[in-house]
């Protein structure tokens, strides 16, 4: 069934910008919409209304660095019917509006982008909880490629890697990491590099590494101890979102 998954990605990130439903993606793939939703859920983590809202706002983080579009085209072309909501999802999303994401880019260059946005808008500190609504999240770093950049590591609250982390750090493949004072609750663990993968990869010489574990379930006092393998991005994983790693954004291609 995963080939049916699969072909539900690729007309995802084909057609974005079209207002698609569950029901027509399960009738593309010949199943209910209710085992569509299960089995897409379990292929990718997300669902697919998550999955394609994450397509649509990577593609407005290509047209923000690429074309003198503005916003409000940007909104219309990815999909959107409102520019403020566009805008809401956009800054909640990335960790910055679609106007502070498009002057950090500019101002340094399209190549060096991502290490502008690494050093103008770094992981923003949360308010500090007291020491026992926290837990830590500790674990060893494994990579299949060689490493091109430390492996940024962070406590989100969502499959997706989106939005601020609750706690991060930076580390090393192979090696140990530890995420300290992680509030209570329910996070997801992801971990992302720039890496080399000779087999397998679409750029031999380049790709991205990532790695999501969880849900993880976080308690007073808690630490928890992780596995964390980073293989090169490949199609069942939704767009990387978050403009805090200081990571370019993975091809939107299949």
């Amino acid at each position: 069934m995963e080939h049916l998954v699969q072909h539900a990605v690729t007309t995802i990130r084909e057609r974005y910008w079209e207002p698609l439903s569950l029901d027509e993606l399960a009738a593309s793939a010949m199943v209910s919409k209710y085992h569509f939703l299960r089995m897409f859920s379990r292929v990718t983590g997300v669902t697919p209304g998550r999955f394609l809202s994450a397509v649509r706002l990577q593609e407005a983080k290509r047209l923000l660095l690429s074309t003198s579009l503005t916003v409000a085209d940007i909104a219309v072309q990815v999909g959107y019917s409102s520019q403020g909501s566009f805008t809401r999802r956009f800054t909640e999303s990335v960790g910055l509006s679609p106007t502070q994401y498009r002057k950090l880019s500019l101002s340094a260059g399209t190549d060096a982008a991502p290490a502008a946005l690494s050093e103008a808008a770094p992981a923003p500190a949360r308010p500090t909880p007291a020491a026992r609504d926290t837990g830590s999240v500790t674990g060893a770093l494994r990579t299949h490629g060689d490493l091109l950049s430390p492996v940024y590591v962070g406590a989100f609250d969502s499959p997706i890697l989106q939005g601020a982390p609750a706690s991060w750090s930076n580390a090393s493949a192979p090696g140990r990491f530890t995420l300290p004072s992680v509030p209570k609750g329910t996070w997801y663990i992801h971990a992302v590099a720039h890496g080399r993968h000779p087999a397998g990869a679409a750029d031999p010489k380049r790709t991205l590494l990532t790695a999501a574990v969880g849900p993880v379930r976080v308690q007073d006092d808690t630490v928890h101890r992780l596995d964390v393998t980073l293989c090169p991005q490949d199609w069942s994983r939704p767009p990387i979102l978050s403009a805090l790693t200081g990571l370019a954004p993975q091809p939107t291609a299949a």
